[in-house]
């Protein structure tokens, strides 16, 4: 398969904002709430923290499991996604991740969580846009 490290499964096309997460459950458990928001999906977290950043981005939205990797993940793109200008904002779920949210909370209450997360503006721009197509 070649050299994977810093490449990413895209969905969507990456403007300013992208959503970045561990897995492929995670980003399309997340696509399944923000229909419009572009996402990226790592194959681990090493690769996670490793992804290649897309000119132009203004903000990432990091998408990360709640265990030891995703600390380190997390730690790890937000401090190079700032040396870059990108602002980093982590994506935390209430569970191990946003796929067991999706699946034990519901996508209801998952857009209600992520409401809280996203910058004023996104909420307005990805989820309100989001959420009348998904009703």
């Amino acid at each position: 398969m070649g050299d994977l490290l810093g490449n990413t499964i895209r969905f969507g096309v990456a403007d300013d904002v992208l959503a970045a997460g561990e897995g492929i459950e995670t980003v399309l458990s997340l696509s399944f709430v923000l229909r419009l928001l572009p996402m990226t999906a790592a194959l681990s977290a090493n690769h996670l923290a490793a992804m290649l950043l897309p000119s132009g981005l203004r903000r990432l939205y990091v998408a990360r499991d709640d265990d030891a990797a995703g600390d380190a993940v997390q730690e790890a793109l937000t401090r190079r996604a700032e040396e870059v200008g990108v602002e980093a904002i982590p994506l935390s779920p209430r569970l191990g991740d946003f796929n067991e949210d999706l699946h034990t909370f519901g996508h209801k209450a998952l857009r209600a969580a992520l409401r809280l997360q996203l910058v004023r503006e996104d909420v307005v721009r990805f989820l309100h846009s989001s959420s009348v197509a998904a009703e």
